[in-house]
């Protein structure tokens, strides 16, 4: 049996992720209290098949319920009962426009004294020891329902069983590193398509761009060091168990240069047979 504890802040998108767990195939239930998690694994258990693939949501909502999630969590640990941990994330910017903009009240709110910001820094405190022990992050601070949907479906689609999921994200840095990076490279120091004029408003997806960007020595070298130590590196997390791999590339703008070398390292990484995925956050800002 798969069992998926999907948990994160308040805002960060859980019941859209849900809606695409059950789309390919999970048995889900929301707002479910941490103690009640280890009794219904095992009643999940004892349909003998029916339930094979499993998503429980618990979060904050729980009121003071929810703390005892780390003690649970250590139960099935002791117990043998295998699970992994989706844990939605946000930045606090997005998080309060969401709540603004919905106009729902956030479930910490009369702890602040009706602080939005101040709830959103409480829970995010609370979170902390749970989002460390998470198997899979995804921050949906810039993914439209659709980009979730899709990241769900890459992650859990494939065999869990089957070594780690990596994922490649080209980024700008003018709009801020993304929060669920495990890896982060820099290639602003490569030569700017943007500053050519006929360049300027294709991205790297374009063959013109990452013609232009692939042709300089300084590109060259960058790419044989950077792929000799993504080579290197996968077999260590794999060793490690972990379940999910971010590499994040960043430019200025997330146009150009960090669009062509995400989208190279995922070719690389798909003639590999790795289980890859890749996304362009900042491809559509102006």
């Amino acid at each position: 049996m798969e069992f998926l504890i999907v948990t994160g802040l308040s805002g960060a998108g859980k019941s859209r992720a849900v809606d695409a767990l059950e789309d390919i195939g999970f048995y889900c239930v929301d707002n479910i209290p941490p103690k009640l998690i280890t009794a219904f694994y095992e009643l999940s258990q004892q349909a003998k098949g029916a339930l094979s693939r499993v998503a429980v949501v618990t979060d904050i909502r729980g009121g003071d319920m929810f703390s005892s999630l780390l003690e649970t969590l250590d139960e099935l640990k002791s117990e043998k009962k295998e699970y992994r941990i989706l844990f939605l994330d946000a930045n606090d910017y997005v998080l309060i426009n969401r709540f603004k903009e919905t106009r729902r009240k956030h479930p910490l709110a009369e702890n602040c004294l009706g602080s939005l910001e101040q709830a959103v820094k409480l829970e995010r405190g609370v979170l902390k020891p749970v989002r460390e022990k998470a198997d899979y992050i995804i921050d949906t601070s810039y993914l439209s329902p659709a980009q979730l949907k899709e990241r769900i479906s890459n992650l859990f689609l494939g065999d869990s069983s089957d070594a780690l999921m990596i994922h490649c994200v080209s980024f700008g840095f003018k709009y801020g590193i993304p929060n669920e990076s495990d890896l982060v490279f820099d290639v602003r120091c490569l030569p700017n398509p943007y500053y050519v004029e006929e360049l300027k408003n294709l991205t790297g997806l374009d063959e013109p761009v990452r013609s232009y960007v692939m042709k300089w020595d300084q590109t060259k070298g960058f790419i044989d060091r950077f792929l000799n130590l993504i080579d290197y590196m996968i077999p260590l997390y794999c060793n490690e168990g972990k379940s999910q791999l971010v590499i994040s590339i960043g430019c200025t703008g997330g146009h150009h240069r960090s669009v062509a070398l995400a989208q190279l390292l995922y070719n690389h990484l798909i003639e590999k047979d790795m289980r890859t995925s890749v996304s362009h956050r900042d491809i559509q800002k102006q």
